[in-house]
């Protein structure tokens, strides 16, 4: 709907941009925009309601100091960005490896992406890469998080409540 697209508008506008030695107008940060949908619907004295989330996720690339010649500001930016996607790394591993313990807490990226990694969800990555000699380390960074990412195997269910009187929701398991 348009209100969606005028949130979308608004974040992306929002978004902290600024140069570096690589890119002139750099992603200084993470952006999510998250997009909650219910659908309530009543039978028969029962209501049902349906849930689903969106988790659109725009991550910075991480950046090496000496490519970018950050300082002050930008280097802790970049420092930032990088800590953040180490994170999502060591939670990707962790999953990919069936660990018993997987470090969502480590970052507020990783908390917020606990159900799309690993959790109740379809999920796609989309990885940017780049043939420029100088990104080689970056590239092949990106192909191996991307690789183990698949590894990475989720189930997707309805998230689905039922609330009404008894005696429609014993009809309603009846008909089920």
């Amino acid at each position: 709907s348009a209100d969606t697209y005028e949130a979308l508008k608004i974040g992306s506008q929002n978004r902290k941009v600024g140069a570096t030695c690589m890119n002139k107008e750099s992603s200084r940060s993470h952006s999510v925009f998250v997009l909650q949908l219910c659908l309530k619907q009543v039978r028969d004295g029962v209501t049902t309601r349906r849930f689903s989330r969106f988790n659109l996720i725009d991550l910075a690339g991480s950046e090496r100091q000496k490519h970018t010649n950050s300082q002050g500001d930008r280097l802790k930016e970049a420092n930032n960005i990088n800590r953040s996607l180490s994170a999502l790394g060591n939670v990707i591993m962790a999953l990919a490896n069936s660990n018993p313990h997987v470090p969502y807490r480590d970052s507020k990226l990783t908390f917020i992406l606990k159900d799309s990694i690993g959790g109740n969800s379809k999920t796609w990555i989309i990885a940017n890469i780049s043939p420029a000699d100088i990104c080689v380390d970056e590239t092949l960074s990106t192909l191996k998080f991307v690789r183990f990412a698949k590894l990475v195997k989720n189930v997707a269910t309805i998230n689905q409540d039922s609330s009404g009187d008894m005696k429609a929701l014993r009809m309603e398991l009846d008909r089920v």
